[in-house]
């Protein structure tokens, strides 16, 4: 029989909140085996997260934890703090999603990796460094030696991830617990993550406790799959089997939860929101007491490209390709050099006073709702403050306005007098597209509206983002490096790269009929076919 690694019994959290016990985790049972993938799966506030870090007992003071969770031998749940503090880091180790906050910007790579290493070890000075090198050679991190005084805002999303895989490697775990660590990389960044830590879990003879939202990633991915919600393990199995012939209504639901269908055809007769043409946008590069100009950072080239009324184009490529700055650009809120012409009117030499009543017409919707909204305001207060500023519709009441949008995107007018931390991610998501909408735009950009969201909730965010462009002949300019979206959603689509559009035409012929080697990979990578040398070509 396989040796079982990891051993949860009946375990359930509970955690006192505002005089009430919420139960996050109720009655889940699974293993783990010696050189297993097992993925935990299933929608935001299904109790995933918890599961996985009752492992290592790092939930709050406030849990109540009972049931078995048993690493190899070991009792786990209420084993002494000495004990727990000793297989932390060593024997099991976590990566999380977002690398930016669990990276210590304070401090270089070297002493990151390194306090592991003399914590459990007692390895330091040259020695330390050595295995400090090799580890992030073996997660691709070139010219490592030279990256070592690096600190974590000196590198790219792709790299972070990297280093929180060598610092979880550092002391040859025997289990590695991986906490969505792809979800806010790009699909190409995502496949070389996945290959290495495939390649690394094999190299390493580990067991790999997997948790994610993305069932694209769990079939290529996992051995085995446990299907978590509300709480509660409501199926497992073998992934194959799983996937083949789901048995749980819930599990069906998840493995339809993809966006589909294609936008619906663009009248002939619409009219042309806003085009530009060669537009550029390079930031100076300066040095010196002086601070002269000795190079400039090229974020955008030459970039052409218009969108009619009820007309979705989208935007796709890496970070850093310039996406979101071309957009910015359009919208007058980067400084650029070429033509915008917005409703028939070249709006690049306007100045601030005068280009107000046109942002009336310009709106933006964030790829992070919670960060976008401000805290200390209502949901009502946040969508009528546009009207504050551009005026109500034909005299109408403010509040009427704003319950109306409200029930437009899905939500209970009721709910205007609370704050965003009382909402979903998904609601959140609509407070921001009504906040959008209220002002009646006729273009809207969308920069990553989905990405931060469970696959169900994607679904119903962009039915919600299809009905009101039908509604209101709205241009979208959709950004995301979710192909799978894009897809579904763009009239047309260009693809950047280092600032260059380096591909244009219609959804069609982008995605059948790829023209260039970038675009290929791009797609590839989204289908979860996995680049031949990952490494090579990571960043």
């Amino acid at each position: 029989m396989t040796k079982q690694v990891l051993t949860v019994d009946n375990l359930n959290v509970r955690f006192a909140q505002d005089g009430k016990t919420v139960h996050a985790v109720r009655g889940v049972s699974f293993t783990v085996g010696a050189g297993e993938t097992v993925a935990l799966v299933g929608e935001s506030g299904s109790g995933k997260s918890v599961t996985a870090l009752s492992t290592v007992s790092l939930l709050p003071d406030s849990a109540q934890v009972s049931g078995s969770v048993k690493f190899g031998d070991s009792e786990m749940v209420d084993a002494p703090e000495p004990r727990l503090r000793s297989i932390r880091g060593n024997d099991i180790s976590f990566i999380f999603q977002e690398p930016m906050t669990s990276l210590n910007p304070l401090h270089t790579l070297e002493k990151q990796i390194g306090e592991s290493l003399a914590l459990h070890q007692g390895l330091t000075g040259d020695a330390a460094r050595a295995r400090i090198i090799d580890l992030l050679e073996k997660v691709g991190i070139r010219e490592a030696e030279s990256r070592l005084g690096a600190y974590p805002h000196q590198l790219s999303g792709g790299q972070r991830q990297r280093v929180m895989i060598a610092m979880a490697l550092a002391n040859g775990p025997e289990l590695l617990v991986a906490d969505e660590p792809t979800t806010a990389l790009d699909v190409t960044i995502q496949a070389q993550i996945l290959d290495l830590l495939g390649r690394l879990k094999d190299e390493e003879g580990m067991s790999l406790l997997f948790i994610t939202h993305d069932l694209g990633i769990v079939r290529r991915f996992a051995d085995r799959v446990c299907v978590m919600k509300d709480g509660e393990i409501v199926e497992q199995g073998a992934t194959d089997e799983v996937f083949a012939n789901p048995q749980h209504a819930y599990t069906r639901m998840l493995l339809e939860a993809e966006p589909t269908g294609r936008p619906e055809a663009v009248p002939d007769a619409s009219e042309e929101v806003i085009h530009c043409e060669d537009l550029r946008v390079w930031f100076p590069i300066t040095r010196g007491i002086m601070r002269r100009t000795v190079g400039h950072v090229k974020a955008v080239n030459a970039a052409s490209l218009s969108v009619r009324s009820g007309e979705t184009l989208g935007i796709v490529g890496e970070s850093g390709s310039g996406k979101t700055t071309l957009a910015l650009a359009l919208m007058r809120l980067v400084g650029s050099q070429g033509p915008i012409v917005f409703q028939g009117r070249d709006i690049q030499g306007v100045k601030s006073g005068a280009l107000r009543p046109v942002r009336q017409h310009m709106q933006i919707v964030f790829q992070d709702p919670f960060g976008s909204l401000s805290p200390r305001m209502t949901i009502g207060q946040i969508i009528a403050e546009g009207l504050g500023v551009h005026g109500v519709p034909d005299g109408q009441d403010p509040k009427r306005v704003v319950a109306d949008i409200l029930s437009e995107v899905g939500l209970d007018p009721a709910m205007s007098a609370r704050y965003p931390h009382e909402f979903s991610g998904g609601q959140r998501q609509r407070i921001a597209i009504a906040r959008a909408m209220v002002l009646r735009p006729r273009l809207v950009v969308l920069d990553e509206p989905t990405s931060a969201l469970d696959m169900t909730v994607q679904v119903q965010i962009v039915d919600l983002l299809r009905s009101l462009q039908r509604k209101y002949g709205l241009a979208y300019l959709f950004i995301s490096h979710d192909l799978r979206v894009v897809r579904a959603m763009a009239h047309k689509v260009i693809v950047m790269k280092q600032g260059d559009i380096v591909e244009a035409g219609t959804g069609a012929e982008i995605f059948e009929a790829p023209k260039t080697e970038y675009t290929r990979a791009l797609l590839a990578a989204a289908l979860n076919i996995v680049p031949q040398d990952p490494i090579q070509s990571a960043s």
